[in-house]
C-alpha cells in the first residue's frame, strides 16, 4: 500500500469509525490509538451525537489529538470515573478495545497465554470487559492479524460470546452486542451461523483467500465480500490535521 495516497493506519481508523455510525448520543470509548481516532473521526462526521471524554473526568466536544496538548479542551461536561458506570449499566456506551486474542465466537482474551494452570505470559486481567460486554455495544481492533490472535478458542474469556452453553440461566443478554472487529486485514461482524465471526471486507491488496491463512477459524462469509473503503480526501484531512497532526498512528500496525 505504500504507493497509495493513504496508509493502513488511516484506513483502519477510518474502518474502526464505522463501527459507531448510528449510535446517536452514547459515551465512544476507543480504547488503543487507533480505536480511539476512529471514535473522533466518526463525531466529527457521521455520528456527531457522540460523547466523548478525556479519558478523566470530562466530557469534550472536540476529539483530543494524541500527543502534546497544543489547544485547550473544549469541555462541555462533569464525567468522573464512577458515572461512566452508570453510563455502562444502562447501555449508554460503545467501546471498541483491543484483545490479545479473539475467537470465532467472540469470546476476546486479555488475562494471559497458555494452560490456566502454568500461564506462559500474563497479560492485564479481565479488567471491565466483563461489564463492557455484557451491558452494552462492544467491538474490536486487532492490529496483527494472525492465527495467534484470531484463535478457535481463547486460552481465557476474559468477555462474553455467543456459546450458550456459557450462559447461565436467567441471566439477561438484552444489552450485550458484539458489533465489528477491524483488523489490519479486514473487517468482521458476529452475524454467521450461532453469532460465529463473517467476513464482510477485506483490506486492498488482500482477498478472502489471503485471510483465510492468516485465521485460527473458519468464518463465516457475507453474501457479498466488499473491498474495505478508501479514506476520502476529507477524512485524511481531519485524520492528519485536526485528530492526529503528532502522527502518533505512524506504525501503529504494519503496512
Amino acid at each position: 500500500m505504500t504507493d497509495r495516497a493513504y496508509t493502513l493506519s488511516e484506513l483502519c481508523i477510518v474502518a474502526c469509525a464505522e463501527a459507531f455510525r448510528g449510535d446517536g448520543e452514547i459515551l465512544a470509548s476507543g480504547m488503543g490509538l487507533l480505536p480511539r481516532l476512529g471514535a473522533g473521526l466518526a463525531k466529527l462526521t457521521f455520528s456527531p451525537d457522540l460523547l466523548l471524554n478525556d479519558a478523566e473526568c470530562t466530557l469534550v466536544s472536540e476529539p483530543i489529538p494524541p500527543g502534546p496538548r497544543t489547544r485547550p479542551l473544549a469541555v462541555e461536561g462533569w464525567l468522573p470515573f464512577r458515572r461512566v458506570f452508570e453510563l455502562l449499566w444502562s447501555g449508554k456506551r460503545h467501546a471498541m478495545t483491543m484483545p490479545t486474542q479473539l475467537d470465532a465466537l467472540g469470546y476476546c482474551n486479555i488475562s494471559m497465554i497458555g494452560d490456566p494452570a502454568q500461564p506462559k505470559v500474563q497479560l492485564l486481567g479481565v479488567r471491565g470487559i466483563p461489564g463492557n460486554t455484557i451491558n452494552h455495544p462492544c467491538s474490536y481492533f486487532v492490529p496483527n492479524h494472525s492465527p495467534r490472535t484470531l484463535v478457535e478458542k481463547v486460552d481465557m474469556a476474559s468477555s462474553i460470546g455467543h456459546d450458550p452453553a456459557r450462559w447461565p440461566d436467567g441471566v439477561r443478554r438484552d444489552f450485550a452486542e458484539l458489533r465489528r472487529t477491524v483488523t489490519n486485514l479486514a473487517v468482521f461482524d458476529f452475524g454467521g451461523p450461532d453469532g460465529r465471526m463473517r467476513l464482510l471486507s477485506v483490506h486492498p491488496g488482500q482477498t478472502v483467500e489471503s485471510v483465510a491463512e492468516q485465521t485460527g477459524f473458519a468464518f463465516a462469509r457475507a453474501e457479498t465480500i466488499e473491498q474495505t473503503p478508501e479514506p476520502t480526501p476529507e477524512q485524511l484531512r481531519l485524520i492528519r490535521d485536526v485528530l492526529d497532526p503528532a502522527e502518533m498512528r505512524v506504525g501503529a500496525v504494519k503496512e
